[in-house]
């Protein structure tokens, strides 16, 4: 009888019988993809540098799905992960030689226009909420580049332009459907199931697989006041000085990040006047502020971050960024290897910072940036001296950070930059995570060990 061979969760290997494989592919609404098929195209994921290949891929189309394919998984000790958008930089979302759940057939959003909520399934992108809540005019936190994953980034925390007036994806975050380690669908809310809701905003993929968020939504656009206002490199320490020094005061309705790309959400007569002193930090090279569609202003990013490219960063929180900061990180990127490569410093602050740290697992409540500086190439060649010049600017700029990190900037960078991500919340969370998953299934993530 034909097999089919996977690795375990403790990493030996094991045979199936493709027999019994078929039988949990009869009973799914979804299907099984093996080799062939469109399995090529869809364990491909948004960083180039990731090519793991899984025994099988699992896509699911409703949540019994999901109860189906986990309990199955777990009855048989085979090593899983979990696609949603695939965005991840590490690539934690597609597994060697496991079993891959991949949610991209479950991507539907229905908005509620009167009561201002939206419910979006477990596979849906950011582009994809975005759309369908701008159609009422309305949208919540929602990252900065559309093909990334509202699952992953909202279970990170979920930092976006919009987060300094209405907070973090997860601070939006009213109710959540998420099957656990056990194969059970569980309703979660502040009114049930509450220490569950406490870690899955910000505790990552850790805890279960979430089909269903249902987000708070807020009046913006269609039209917002945005764009990008560019300066040459050698106004860089004056520009990085006043960037800094105007983010200190800057209204919640502003979100800029330097490499200017700014995004004003409050009245377009205001707008103008918010965002003038960015304009004006020297003779810029171009200036492209204007009345803009909040659809194109969330598309931005896209170009700077197309699916495909090879990526590497490293990043850390900062909470102020000192003329010794500048002085380093624009001495380093004088010998970017790669014209892709970006610095980036975003701004947090506003209504993230009024949320107490031990509110949400997301607990780095007290920021000003994430910083990370993004190597961004094409030849597989020239991957070492990329990733390099990442590691470079980042040890360089350390001693400026505050030893935080934000767990969805992390690679594959070990249990106590995991630790960095979550700080004083850790433990707290290590307690949820031996709760609901006490044998650690869901450890392809940035993984928080079950503990006391």
């Amino acid at each position: 009888m034909a097999e089919r061979r996977f690795l375990t969760v403790s990493g030996a290997e094991k045979a199936l019988d493709e027999a019994l494989i078929g039988k949990l592919g009869a009973g799914l609404r979804g299907r099984l993809l093996r080799p062939g098929d469109e399995y090529d195209t869809v364990r491909r994921v948004w960083n180039g540098m990731i090519d793991k290949r899984p025994a099988l891929i699992a896509q699911c189309a409703t949540t019994e799905d999901v109860v189906d394919v986990v309990s199955f998984a777990r009855d048989q000790d085979l090593l899983v992960s979990v696609r949603g958008g695939g965005h991840n930089i590490a690539g934690k979302s597609v597994c060697e030689r496991g079993l891959m759940i991949d949610l991209s057939r479950m991507n539907r959003v229905s908005v509620d226009p009167e009561a201002r909520t939206a419910r979006v399934a477990g596979g849906a992108k950011l582009g994809d909420f975005d759309r369908a809540t701008q159609v009422f005019g309305l949208a919540t936190t929602a990252g900065v580049v559309t093909t990334t994953g509202v699952a992953g980034l909202t279970l990170g925390g979920g930092m976006g332009r919009l987060g300094r007036k209405h907070g973090l994806a997860c601070d939006n975050l009213l109710s959540v459907e998420v099957v656990t380690a056990a194969g059970r669908m569980l309703r979660v809310s502040a009114d049930e199931n509450a220490d569950l809701f406490w870690a899955l905003r910000g505790g990552g993929a850790n805890l279960g697989v979430v089909t269903s968020f249902e987000f708070r939504l807020h009046p913006v656009g269609p039209v917002v006041y945005g764009g990008a206002v560019v300066y040459a490199i050698k106004d860089g320490r004056e520009v990085y000085r006043r960037f800094h020094d105007y983010c200190r005061t800057a209204p919640d309705e502003l979100r800029a990040e330097a490499v200017l790309l700014t995004c004003c959400i409050g009245p377009l007569d205001e707008a103008e006047r918010i965002v003038q002193p960015l304009r004006s930090f020297g003779a810029p090279l171009a200036d492209q502020v204007a009345p803009t569609p909040y659809l194109d202003i969330q598309a931005a990013g896209d170009q700077v971050f197309p699916t495909g490219l090879r990526y590497y960063w490293k990043s850390h929180f900062v909470k102020d960024f000192t003329a010794d900061a500048i002085d380093v990180t624009l001495a380093h990127f004088a010998s970017v290897p790669s014209p892709r490569s970006v610095v980036v410093l975003e701004q947090f602050g506003g209504a993230v910072a009024r949320v107490a740290p031990g509110a949400t697992a997301f607990g780095h409540r007290d920021v000003e940036y994430d910083f990370f500086p993004a190597s961004i190439w094409t030849d597989p060649a020239d991957s070492e001296r990329q990733i390099a010049w990442a590691r470079e600017l980042w040890e360089a700029t350390k001693p400026f950070g505050t030893g935080g990190v934000y767990v969805n900037d992390l690679g594959d960078e070990g249990e106590d930059r995991v630790r960095a991500a979550y700080g004083g919340n850790y433990t707290r969370l290590a307690a949820v995570k031996a709760k609901y998953d006490p044998a650690n299934f869901f450890r392809l993530n940035q993984n928080v060990k079950p503990g006391p």
